[in-house]
């Protein structure tokens, strides 16, 4: 690699070679107008090293001139035509003078934008403007967060942003439902990575950013902007092992806490004290730390606040915030809509993090617990997350958890709410997961003892999987666990599956329905909604309103 950088004459940078459980990775530094090039240097580098000795049966694993497939020197030309179709010296000018500027900026393959939200200027790759053309004073950033970790995410997200609205910005946000503008549906799906935060970004009425940072868009493609006033690490939980070289808590914070290279010096990073990792990985961090917990009296809370930093936690049933040594009272817990009467702890934490966000933008402590006084009492405040319904005394609880520790959490508080009634589940999990990583997720279920499982694929998330094969390894790691066949049914299609459930359900029972795929939860929440408004009760003939999946 360093031979082709040197023999393209690319100038030196810095270089990062990581070996893992399952190969290598190989990063360096290129021209940010050639980096479909670098990536072809990369690959060649590789097979270079693979196979130095080329035999003509190799050249068939590539497709013909593919540099890959070439010798050095043959590569080399190959290369260098693709750099200099690729180079752009006009984006290269306006680069240059946003950084003499200080002026963010960010692109990708169809537009460069300089500034962000209401600062910005976008244009076509096709048409750049000179840089004495660029209206320079008229270009700035804006607030902006960006939020990761494992759990918790796009509840946080929702929760700033609505902090946000109530200071009175224009806020865009992004998450995996999709990108919103001051709480208009702009674009719907996943959107967790850097082409929700782009979106977001080069919208001229925001005036305040909440990014979600998911772990996917970071190893696939960076972030996409390299400035924001804070972020947040909700918590590191085991997920997604295997996939980009990443297999070990350890690997997957430190590309969680890519999110710090956006903090400038004044940014804050905000950090989950009750989470092991954290508390370990925090002492290499140079920036700038909040902590929230739990508990406002964890020994690394206390210590915060004596050093004259900022906390979030909870003390005599009450969310303290403190800043700059005064302590401000968000509120009771238990009257906190999004808490169910403080039995969901996991949401107490997205709380308390969220107020440490919005506190580093701005926001005041009295409009933050206006937020939490009234946040998640509407299920339009966080759909999808544990929102709920009662139909003729069942009680229904939608929600994302999509890990062991994330379910885990769920079906303690679900039990909280079973008193007499029987506990039901739909289970299933993405099929990118190691075979190991789907047995977990069984094992959390089991561990709660449910009455009754609906094991199920997740609609458009096989990926690679044949249908049924993810709800089989389910089931058997359940009945490995003791949970009797009479307990479990298979249903693969996610809106049947909950109907299933729905029909095997009695008054008082807790029905739980982890359902991800956006369309599907929509379908199923606006099936119970028209059972709710029906006055269905259970063991009431379904088909009458169920959708035609069911």
């Amino acid at each position: 690699m360093r031979a082709m950088v040197k023999a393209l004459g690319w100038p030196e940078g810095p270089v990062c070679a990581r070996a893992h459980a399952m190969g290598a990775a190989l990063a360096f530094a290129a021209p940010e107008d050639q980096l479909y090039t670098a990536t072809e240097v990369n690959e060649w580098a590789w097979v270079a090293a693979l196979l130095p000795s080329r035999r003509a049966e190799d050249e068939i694993l590539f497709a013909p001139g593919h540099p890959a497939a070439l010798d050095e020197a043959s590569a080399l030309q190959t290369l260098s035509r693709l750099a200099k179709a690729e180079a752009d010296p006009r984006r290269m000018d306006l680069l240059r003078a946003a950084e003499e500027r200080g002026v963010q900026h960010f692109l990708d393959e169809e537009q460069l934008t300089l500034g962000a939200g209401t600062g910005s200027r976008t244009w076509p790759m096709e048409a750049l403007p000179r840089a004495e053309e660029v209206p320079w004073p008229a270009l700035h950033g804006i607030p902006t967060a960006l939020i990761t970790g494992s759990n918790g995410k796009t509840t946080t997200v929702r929760l700033v942003a609505a902090m946000g609205k109530a200071h009175g910005w224009v806020v865009g946000h992004s998450c995996t439902d999709g990108v919103f503008v001051d709480g208009d549906w702009i674009a719907r799906g996943d959107y967790s990575g850097p082409t929700g935060s782009r979106q977001v970004l080069r919208d001229a009425r925001v005036q305040a950013a909440v990014l979600e940072t998911a772990r996917g868009g970071i190893l696939r493609r960076g972030i996409a902007t390299a400035r924001a006033e804070a972020a947040i690490l909700t918590n590191v939980t085991p997920d997604h092992f295997g996939e980009y070289g990443i297999h070990t808590l350890d690997d997957l914070a430190d590309a969680k806490l890519a999110v710090t290279r956006a903090l400038g010096p004044d940014g804050l990073l905000v950090l989950n004290a009750d989470d092991e990792t954290l508390l370990r990985k925090s002492s290499t961090l140079s920036c700038a730390l909040a902590w929230f917990s739990l508990d406002d009296a964890h020994p690394k809370l206390a210590a915060h606040r004596g050093m004259g930093g900022m906390t979030c936690g909870v003390a005599g049933g009450h969310l303290w915030l403190n800043k700059d040594g005064q302590a401000h009272d968000l509120g009771a817990v238990a009257e906190m809509p999004l808490m169910a009467g403080g039995a969901a702890a996991y949401n107490l934490a997205n709380a308390a993090g969220a107020a440490l966000v919005a506190t580093a933008l701005g926001i005041l402590p009295v409009t933050i617990a206006a937020v939490l006084a009234r946040f998640g009492a509407s299920r339009a405040d966080n759909p999808g997350r544990f929102e709920r319904w009662n139909l003729g005394g069942l009680t229904v609880v939608m929600d994302y958890a999509h890990n062991p520790e994330g379910l885990a959490a769920l079906l303690d508080v679900a039990r909280s709410l079973t008193r007499e009634g029987r506990l039901g589940l739909l289970l299933g999990q993405a099929g990118n997961r190691e075979d190991g990583a789907i047995r977990a997720l069984a094992a959390a279920a089991a561990a709660a003892d449910p009455d009754f499982v609906v094991l199920k694929d997740l609609d458009g998330y096989l990926r690679g999987r044949e249908p049924g094969e993810v709800p089989a390894i389910l089931g058997d790691e359940l009945a490995r666990r003791g949970l009797p066949p009479d307990r479990m049914a298979t249903v693969l299609p996610e809106v049947a599956a909950a109907g299933a459930l729905l029909g095997w359900a009695h008054a008082g029972d807790v029905l739980v329905l982890p359902v991800h795929e956006l369309a599907s939860r929509e379908r199923v929440a606006a099936w119970l909604e028209a059972l709710a408004a029906a006055g269905w009760a259970p063991g009431s003939p379904l088909q009458k309103i169920a959708p035609d999946e069911a």
